[in-house]
């Protein structure tokens, strides 16, 4: 019961902490702060407002939505875990649970019977940002909400206040479920307790890459500078008719959804 005790007041104190950095700075955290983790070198691509479109008409069968997971868990030494605690970066589900708010009786078939991919959203209003009391999760200034993993203290709040459900908890070891001979080396393998989600290839845009899913869509997402009139995204979105999840919550997600 003390230990119980101990633990809650622990957390407790780190989240009236973390939530008043996080009040005052307003979420957003220079990479520099985070010990320069992802300071892009001379090649690495900038942005005002990192975006992401996906044309949900474009995906017609399971391989085209597969090819686009395995990039991302490969890049990501996510683990396949076959059970309720696996761990999802990249994955789809129907346009009832995508877009609950959005639904009608009287659908076309093409749309009830269409898969659409599910990811972080990488959300300009960021609810995960602010209840983080150890500043595990933080708000980059190009938009892109990252994670420290060795900051996350597993208290879940990140998930609890996330409105998509766009995070995992590693209940287990997740290397236990990793084939580490065919690990990548580049990116770090994450720990028990420890919380974790799509980060919009953060690692690979500061290298001058496009994000794995992107390349791997072959052009059935197109990613780009939210914040610039001639790039592609902007252009996508302005010839196409899109919807973002959960528009009453807020956020205004940096994900959007040629339907």
């Amino acid at each position: 019961m003390k230990r119980s005790r101990r633990q809650f007041l622990k957390v407790a104190s780190l989240s009236v902490l973390g939530l008043s950095t996080h009040l005052a700075t307003g979420g957003i955290v220079n990479a520099a702060e985070q010990g320069a983790q992802y300071l892009p070198n001379e090649n690495g691509l900038k942005a005002g407002r990192w975006a992401m479109v996906i044309d949900t008409r474009a995906f017609e069968t399971p391989e085209d939505f597969d090819v686009c997971v395995k990039a991302c868990h490969k890049a990501h030494n996510v683990p396949n875990i076959p059970n309720n605690q696996n761990i999802k970066w990249l994955w789809t589900d129907t346009y009832e649970h995508v877009f609950p708010e959005q639904g009608n009786n009287h659908m076309s078939e093409s749309l009830e019977n269409r898969d659409f991919f599910v990811l972080c959203n990488h959300c300009e209003n960021p609810p995960c940002v602010r209840v983080c009391p150890t500043k595990a999760t933080y708000k980059k200034p190009d938009g892109i909400v990252a994670m420290d993993y060795h900051r996350c203290i597993g208290c879940r709040f990140c998930m609890a206040g996330c409105p998509y459900g766009a995070r995992s908890f590693n209940f287990s070891d997740p290397r236990k479920h990793l084939d580490m001979g065919e690990v990548n080396p580049e990116f770090p393998t994450r720990m028990l307790g420890v919380v974790e989600k799509c980060n919009f290839c953060v690692e690979r845009l500061a290298q001058g890459l496009m994000p794995a899913c992107v390349e791997a869509a072959e052009g059935k997402i197109v990613f780009g500078d939210l914040n610039d009139p001639e790039s592609e995204v902007r252009k996508v979105l302005a010839e196409n008719f899109t919807i973002r999840r959960k528009p009453n919550v807020g956020t205004q997600p940096g994900v959007y959804y040629i339907i």
